[in-house]
């Protein structure tokens, strides 16, 4: 497999050395390289190119707005990205908009080979995973119920992720918590509840909180308005509690 790459950078020494490091590794091809984000956006839009690596700092069109741009895109995990810049706090950013990568300049030929080893296995996992199942918001939940999993984005993979494992999904600021029956801690996925409870079936998963998704199968008590899972009690939010209650009314006579 070779990967379609962009370099973007506005500082001639920078871009000259992404451009060497590219043509120095054996499955990226260099298929355009820009001083400015919103030639390199046409270009992008026109062709097909798998990798950017792309600085943020820069006129006109940033590297943050132009990441936005490309993850709002449709089929955006066809085209992902690699950060290549000299600011560490726009790490937290670049993750949101689910960069493959973060360069810190200056880097060594070593930490651009892994960056680009990270998008290479990401690619080939892209190839090979089932199309109806590969990022979560693409994912509905009739699609979920013919299925037993999903595939959460973890960092920067793609987990596979049985739906008989999963115990409760629990928001965390910007994420959301996955707490596995296998797994000591959680997985840590980049997406909203929202998008969890559209996800997974509502014959086997049912919000019960506004930050609080649980396995029905799962349920080992119910006291009052606290469910217990495990070792974690979980109360039912307040605009939660009918549809929590007609649940029970199916089950307790």
């Amino acid at each position: 497999m070779i990967l379609n790459c962009v370099a973007i950078d506005d500082e001639p020494l920078a871009l000259e050395l992404v451009s060497k490091f590219i043509g120095q590794t054996s499955f990226l091809k260099l298929v355009g390289r820009f001083s400015n984000a919103i030639e390199a956006l046409s270009f992008i839009n026109q062709n097909e190119v798998q990798l950017v690596f792309l600085d943020i700092q820069m006129p006109d069109l940033s590297g943050m707005e132009l990441a936005r741009v490309l993850d709002g895109k449709k089929n955006a995990e066809n085209t992902r990205i690699i950060f290549a810049t000299a600011y560490h706090q726009f790490a937290i950013e670049g993750y949101k908009v689910e960069a493959l990568d973060y360069l810190l300049k200056p880097y060594s030929y070593e930490e651009f080979l892994n960056a680009a080893t990270k998008a290479y296995q990401y690619f080939e996992r892209l190839s090979s995973a089932p199309p109806a199942s590969l990022p979560v918001s693409a994912t509905s939940s009739s699609e979920a119920t013919s299925l037993d999993y999903i595939f959460l984005k973890v960092e920067y993979q793609l987990v596979k992720v049985m739906l008989k494992d999963i115990s409760f999904v629990e928001a965390y600021k910007d994420y959301v918590k996955v707490h596995l029956l296998s797994k000591t801690h959680p997985l840590l996925s980049l997406t909203s509840l929202k998008s969890m409870e559209e996800m997974l079936p509502k014959n086997q998963f049912m919000r019960v909180h506004r930050s609080f998704i649980i396995a029905l199968n799962h349920i080992d008590s119910i006291s009052k308005n606290v469910i217990q899972i495990g070792t974690h009690n979980i109360a039912v939010g307040e605009n939660y509690k009918d549809v929590f209650q007609d649940f029970l009314g199916k089950w307790v006579k």
